[in-house]
C-alpha cells in the first residue's frame, strides 16, 4: 500500500468550511493513488467551544481534578472532531472508520498530560486500509499499558501523525495548518520572509526549539527516525508547502555547491529572564546552582560555564522563584529580565567562517548589545534586551538576505 498521513490542525477542522477543504486535501491523495490515515486536532482554539482549552476550563479552580481524569476530558476534542469529520466525509461518499489513540495502537507510559509514545502497533489501521476505508485518528492521545487514557502533550497530534506515519512506512505526513509552510522569519515581524520550499529536520528542530510554532520538534525527531518525508501545508491552498527531508536527502535534491545562502532562518523567544551567578572555581558550585534548579523542576536555557560562573536563562514567571531557590543555596545571582532569544538557523553554517562575525556586524550597525552567546553546528543564539528583539530578527533576516 502507498499510504500517506495528513493531519489537520485546530483551525483547519473549526468550520464547517474548513473541514470540506481538508476533505479536499483527502481527495487529491487518493486521486494520486494513496490510502489515507487522517489525524484531527480538536476543532478550533480557545475559546471555541470543544478546543482543549475550551474543555479544560469546564474545570472550576476551586475544585481538584487528577491527572488521569484530566487525561480524560482532553482527549474528548479530538473524538469530537474525528466522528464530525467522518459524518462529513461518509456524505460524500468515502467510508471511513473513526479510531482513538488505543484503538489506531499508540502506546505510551503514565506520564498522564505529557506522555511519551513507548510504541506504535497500526494493525486495526492497516486491517481498514486494507478495506478501502480513510482512517480517521484522534490526535494528541493514546493509551498507558493498563489501559488508562494518556495525553501528549504540546503539539501532540503531530506527533500522533509522525509516529503513525514511521509506524505505516507513509511516503509522506502532511502537516496542513493555517499558514502556507515555514517562513524565513516569523511574517508578523518580517514583512519580506519567505517560505522554505525545502529544509532538513535538523533545521526545522532549530527553528521550533528557538521558537518558531508551525511544527512540534519531538515530531520531526520522530520522523526523522525513519527519514519519513513531511510537509507543512496549508489548508486553505494547494500549494505543497515545505518540505523537510534528512540533510543528505537534500543535499541529492539540491548539491551544496549550488546553494548560496548560509542561513535558513531566523527565529525568536521572548520573556526571557538572563540569570548570572559567580562561583568559586573550586567547591562544585557550578553543579550545585544546576542541582537546585533540577530538584525545583526549573528548567533552564542558554547556559553558559565558566570556572568563576555561569549563566543561564528562565522564563520570566520562574526568575523570582529561581533567585530564591539560589540565595538559600548561598549564592547571589544576579537577574536581569525582559531579554529574548535571537536564533539564526542553518546547515549551511558549519565550517563557514565569519558567520559571527556577520551576525555582531548586522547587530553592532543597529547598536544592539549582545549579552550572551552560543552555537552549535546549525545555529547561533544571541541574547538581547526584549526591547530589541524585533530590530534584530530584521537586520539579521536583511543581512543574511533571506528575503532573496
Amino acid at each position: 500500500m502507498r499510504i500517506i498521513v495528513q493531519k489537520f490542525g485546530g483551525t483547519s477542522v473549526a468550520t464547517r468550511e474548513n473541514r470540506l477543504l481538508a476533505i479536499g486535501h483527502i481527495e487529491d491523495a487518493m486521486k494520486a493513488g494513496y490510502q489515507v490515515v487522517v489525524v484531527v486536532s480538536a476543532m478550533g482554539r480557545k475559546g471555541d467551544p470543544y478546543a482543549t482549552d475550551t474543555l479544560l476550563g469546564l474545570l472550576d479552580p476551586q475544585d481538584e481534578c487528577a491527572s488521569r481524569e484530566r487525561d480524560l476530558l482532553m482527549s474528548c476534542g479530538e473524538l469530537i472532531s474525528a466522528v464530525v469529520f467522518s459524518s462529513m466525509l461518509r456524505g460524500r461518499g468515502y467510508d471511513n472508520c473513526v479510531l482513538t489513540g488505543a484503538q489506531a495502537g499508540i502506546l505510551t507510559n503514565s506520564d498522564h498530560s505529557n506522555a511519551q509514545i513507548i510504541s506504535v502497533t497500526p494493525t486495526r489501521i492497516l486491517q481498514e486500509l486494507e478495506q478501502g476505508k480513510v482512517v480517521i485518528v484522534a490526535g494528541f492521545q493514546g493509551a498507558a499499558e493498563n489501559g488508562d487514557i494518556t495525553t501528549l502533550g504540546r503539539g501532540g497530534s503531530d506527533t500522533t501523525a509522525t509516529a503513525l506515519g514511521v509506524a505505516l512506512n507513509a511516503e509522506y505526513v502532511d502537516i496542513f495548518t493555517d499558514v502556507d509552510g515555514i517562513m524565513t522569519a516569523d511574517p508578523r515581524v518580517v514583512n519580506d520572509a519567505r517560505k522554505l520550499h525545502t529544509v532538513t529536520y535538523a533545521e526545522i528542530c532549530n527553528l521550533a526549539y528557538s521558537g518558531a510554532k508551525v511544527i512540534h520538534p519531538r515530531a520531526v525527531e520522530i520522523a526523522m527516525q525513519k527519514n519519513i518525508p513531511v510537509r507543512v501545508r496549508s489548508t486553505l491552498s494547494k500549494d505543497d508547502g515545505t518540505l523537510i527531508v534528512s540533510q543528505a536527502e537534500l543535499d541529492r535534491m539540491e548539491p551544496r555547491a549550488m546553494r548560496d545562502q548560509v542561513l535558513t532562518g531566523i527565529t525568536h523567544t521572548a520573556n526571557l529572564t538572563q540569570v548570572q551567578v559567580n562561583c568559586a572555581p573550586t567547591g562544585g558550585n557550578q553543579l550545585k546552582v544546576f542541582q537546585a534548579m533540577a530538584d525545583n523542576r526549573i528548567s533552564v536555557d542558554f547556559i553558559s560555564v565558566t570556572p568563576t560562573g555561569v549563566a543561564f536563562t528562565v522564563p520570566n514567571q520562574d526568575s523570582e522563584k529561581a533567585a530564591a531557590i539560589l540565595r538559600n543555596a548561598g549564592f547571589d545571582p544576579a537577574l536581569l529580565p525582559n531579554c529574548a532569544k535571537v536564533s539564526a538557523v542553518g546547515a549551511g553554517i558549519a565550517g563557514v567562517p565569519g558567520v559571527m562575525a556577520t551576525i555582531m556586524e548586522a547587530l553592532t550597525e543597529e547598536g544592539i548589545e549582545v549579552l550572551q552567546s552560543a552555537d552549535s553546528h546549525t545555529t547561533i543564539w544571541c541574547l538581547v534586551r526584549e526591547e530589541d528583539m524585533v530590530k534584530a530578527v530584521r537586520a539579521l533576516h536583511a543581512k543574511f538576505r533571506l528575503h532573496a
